[in-house]
């Protein structure tokens, strides 16, 4: 499977605390891959370093054979990747439409890109709200925007940082049946969440980081028969 994104040896730091020793990661064509571990291990320094919010001291980042580990984010954004980042961040004084217009663009040319009416057959609750302000929007419904904001970018490659985080069980199941559909449909996809049985049942493979290293990665099969790795590495 030719690699989407690669991420080779990077080393991230916040001021003189250094976060991320040496991280390696790679998503293929078509890829559900998962970052796992605990709070504070590095797995949102790690999607903060692919996206250009900061830029690592060592190592190197490609996306789709590009280096990109220099580039700034709006660069990084524009060669195809899409972010859902940890706490949603979506405009709150604009509309559900609004939101999903104002970031829009189809910059590869896709033959058959996303659009409202797509995301809104996608999450039908955001079609019954689309007049709505983001700020008047449940937690649920601020994920789902979320969610198809970055889908109206029709990237390459979409991440989703805390995928589920926080949000009631219906709402969570709705976003792990959008993230299969996605995958039947061929988007490739980096996503950090907690919830190990749903991500093993829709993720191809997993990254396990533990205080900003890579110390374990596998299939879902292998993590799901691995209960003592679970509890030293995921358990709470």
């Amino acid at each position: 499977m030719a690699d989407l994104l690669r991420v080779d040896n990077i080393e991230s730091s916040y001021g003189a605390s250094q976060v991320l020793f040496g991280i390696s990661i790679e998503v293929g064509v078509g890829e559900v891959v998962t970052l796992l571990g605990r709070n504070g291990m590095g797995k949102t320094t790690t999607v903060r370093s692919i996206m250009g919010l900061m830029q690592p001291h060592a190592g190197e980042i490609h996306f789709k054979g590009e280096a990109i580990h220099a580039e700034p984010s709006y660069k990084v954004a524009q060669a195809g990747l899409g972010l859902v980042p940890e706490g949603r961040q979506i405009f709150p004084n604009l509309s559900v439409y609004e939101n999903l217009v104002a970031t829009a663009a189809n910059r590869g040319d896709k033959a058959e890109p996303w659009t409202i009416e797509k995301i809104f057959d996608l999450f039908p609750s955001l079609a019954e709200r689309q007049t709505n302000a983001g700020n008047q929007l449940s937690g649920g419904e601020q994920q789902m925007l979320a969610v198809s904001r970055a889908l109206m970018t029709n990237p390459d490659l979409l991440i989703l940082d805390e995928a589920t985080e926080g949000l009631a069980p219906l709402i969570r199941d709705d976003i792990w049946r959008v993230l299969g559909e996605l995958k039947s449909a061929g988007q490739s996809i980096l996503v950090i969440d907690k919830n190990v049985d749903a991500l093993t049942r829709i993720a191809d493979r997993h990254y396990i980081i533990e205080k900003g290293k890579v110390v374990w990665s596998g299939d879902s099969e292998a993590l799901k028969q691995d209960e003592d790795l679970q509890h030293r590495y995921l358990g709470v």
